[in-house]
């Protein structure tokens, strides 16, 4: 045994050998197309090591605790060579990362392994704490023991803390909760580590995709490396199931798995238990077969979830609250929606507006078809101004944004003609973006909702229709992001890809919207609104700037704009439900804000913790499902298309009990009351 030991150690430094040899053969790949095609590129210096160094470590230990100080002082002689290694095709640096890694996990499960037959103390002097910022790499080798103890105690209180609301009912019943308890904690932690120990493709192997998509990123945020890995062979199939739970999923910047979207008429949506970001925990099905998602390949819970196999699953999830919730739902055959976009008749006071709801900018790419997210719209209002609405309100809210042609003509629909938009590349040149058919679709009031989530295109269709003063935009600030990317393969065996910057785009004012978002006309209160991560909060975000254009465009006349505009700021500043909103957006900001522990362990304090936010979640629902002062009912087209179809009615009936909610849309119509009614008195 003894004489295999060298060749078995040869063979792993040969392997790491060859991943580190072919990091670098796609460094320089990659670095070759941005410097060629990025928007800003940007040397290889030591700003880039540093950059790439840090992000690496928040990748591999963003909790501060699997290296140890030692540990990060042996990785760290690296932080500012990294631009060195690349320009001379060096990447062995990475093989000390890997081994750096690989022994620092083994550590981890060597000292959780140790401590599942120990007895942990309750009632002990003992806290942990939290901070905002990461912790320094400061933990000393003999430490591990003492600071992984107190992580487990606090993750076995804090989950037992999750299951009730009652805390006379669990220190009753804390023995066996605890058990329970502490047999998911250990074995969740322990199946982390295994995850990656035993990842098929290798430990280097993910270690290659960080330090890569570190790379990338580097240049912007939204620049980013992937392969064709579980990543997107999972989102490839979220939509191909016919038997389906009703939600779409989506992973969120942890990579966790999230409710991206709940589906009208589906058991998800009739279970009334999933909202939009909720993190999926846990899955599990009839078989007795479950799944924690922290733990487990992507393919495996994508196939658990979509698959036609596994027709009953028990879905375990974490809310926005922290509380937990277990929802069995059955598979049910869903029919195909004919398109995202719906729109419905919504009055108060005798003004009836046409509501269109635009998730987001789809475009039909794989069939090479010219119908999309901009046909869709104009179907919708050809069916409301058959009801002859007073006006149009178009939903952008939550709207990340899509295909930039679909945004392109979308303004078109709503202008006469004209530039919309200029491009610029890393080179200066712009290129002025037209709207070149003749003829607005709608000629008629329109407003436009949009929140720190409406992103992209969204942005790109807003700021167009408010230079041309052709629509009253409503809400809060948008995300800023003024860039477009593109997916680039690496070279032609098509399995290496790179979404790369390559555009900015302008306002045709030549003014941009990156990092300043579209500033609505009014500003409403959002939940939430102060602690959206929008373009300013990353750092390698592309600078707010404006540029001299020669485009040249006619600002539209919206009679009295000035006069609705006062109107519609007295209303909300006075308006009883925005005013509540008001009110817990600033508690909410105050929550994120506070600085939170030291929290003791014992189940008093950790309880404490976990439920201090419940009277203001129970505040923030309320608030969101209480029905605004209109009605809202269908277009004669869709009632008369409906018929008896029972799936359709069961879809129409979720969809207009979420739009009746809208505080927002509230405002909407009245803003077009009062511009209607000024028309009228002149």
């Amino acid at each position: 045994m003894k004489r295999l030991l060298p060749v078995l150690l040869l063979c792993q430094l040969s392997l790491y050998a060859q991943d580190s040899s072919r990091a670098c053969e796609l460094v320089s790949k990659i670095n070759t197309l941005v410097q060629r095609e990025h928007y800003k590129p940007k040397p290889i210096d030591d700003s880039l090591s540093a950059y790439v160094f840090d992000d690496m470590m928040d990748r591999l230990d963003i909790g501060r605790n699997i290296f140890s100080k030692k540990d990060y002082d042996k990785l760290a002689v690296h932080r500012y060579k990294i631009d060195d290694y690349l320009t001379d095709g060096r990447c062995g640096f990475l093989d000390e990362f890997a081994e750096t890694w690989k022994s620092a996990l083994m550590r981890k499960q060597q000292t959780i392994e140790a401590l599942r037959s120990v007895a942990f103390d309750y009632q002990s002097k003992d806290s942990v704490k939290f901070s905002k910022k990461n912790f320094d790499f400061d933990l000393a080798e003999n430490d591990f023991g003492r600071v992984w103890q107190k992580r487990l105690r606090f993750e076995i209180l804090d989950d037992i803390s999750k299951t009730s609301k009652d805390l006379d009912s669990l220190k009753q019943h804390f023995t066996a909760l605890e058990k329970a308890s502490k047999a998911k904690v250990f074995d969740t932690n322990l199946c982390k580590v295994s995850s990656i120990l035993e990842n098929k493709k290798g430990l280097e192997y993910q270690l290659q995709g960080f330090f890569l998509d570190a790379f990338c990123n580097y240049f912007d945020p939204h620049s980013n490396y992937f392969s064709l890995d579980a990543r997107s062979s999972f989102l490839s199939g979220l939509s191909t199931s016919n038997l389906s739970l009703g939600l779409d999923i989506a992973l969120n910047e942890k990579e966790e798995i999230i409710v991206g979207d709940v589906i009208p008429g589906g058991p998800a949506a009739r279970s009334e238990k999933f909202e939009k970001g909720d993190n999926i925990i846990k899955v599990a099905n009839a078989k007795g077969e479950a799944y924690w998602v922290s733990c487990t390949s992507l393919e495996t819970i994508g196939e658990m979830i979509f698959a036609d196999t596994s027709r009953e699953l028990t879905i375990t999830l974490r809310k926005k609250n922290g509380n937990t919730a277990e929802v069995r739902l059955q598979k049910e055959i869903m029919k195909a929606r004919e398109n995202s976009v719906y729109s419905y008749i919504a009055e108060k006071n005798g003004t009836r507006v046409g509501y269109i709801n635009i998730p987001n900018f789809y475009s039909d790419f794989e069939n090479n078809s010219p119908y999309g997210c901009a046909d869709d719209v104009v179907k919708e209002i050809i069916k409301l101004q058959d009801d002859k609405v007073d006006g149009i309100v178009i939903d952008l809210l939550d709207n990340g944004g899509g295909s930039m042609e679909e945004a392109i003509r979308l303004v078109g629909m709503f202008i006469d003609v004209g530039p919309v938009s200029i491009l610029t590349n890393n080179k200066g040149r712009q290129e002025i973006l037209k709207d070149t058919n003749r003829g607005m679709a709608y000629t008629g009031p329109v407003v436009i909702l949009v929140n720190g989530f409406s992103a992209s295109a969204s942005e790109f269709f807003s700021a167009a229709m408010q230079d041309y003063n052709r629509a009253f935009v409503i809400g809060a600030p948008t995300l800023g992001k003024a860039t477009m990317q593109t997916i680039m393969p690496l070279d032609n065996k098509n399995e290496d890809f790179v979404k790369l910057t390559v555009e900015k785009f302008y306002r045709i004012t030549g003014e941009s919207g990156q990092i300043r978002g579209v500033i609505p006309d009014i500003e409403l209160p959002m939940l939430f609104d102060g602690v959206i991560k929008r373009e300013d909060g990353f750092k390698t975000a592309l600078v707010h700037d404006s540029i001299t254009t020669n485009a040249r465009f006619r600002r539209l006349l919206i009679p009295n704009k000035e006069r609705v505009l006062s109107l519609s700021k007295a209303r909300v500043q006075h308006d009883p439900r925005l005013t509540e909103l008001r009110h817990y957006n600033e508690e909410i900001d105050r929550m994120y804000e506070k600085q939170r522990g030291p929290i003791r362990l014992t189940l008093t304090d950790v309880f404490k913790d976990v439920h201090e936010i419940d009277p203001l979640w129970d505040k923030v629902r309320e608030i969101t499902e209480r029905p605004a002062g209109m009605a809202v009912i269908n277009t004669t087209y869709e009632t008369t298309k409906m018929g008896s179809d029972a799936f359709e009615k069961e879809i129409n009936a979720y969809k207009i009990k979420d739009v009746k909610t809208s505080p927002y849309l509230e405002e909407a119509i009245n803003i077009i009351r009062d511009y209607k009614d000024f028309l009228k008195m002149n």
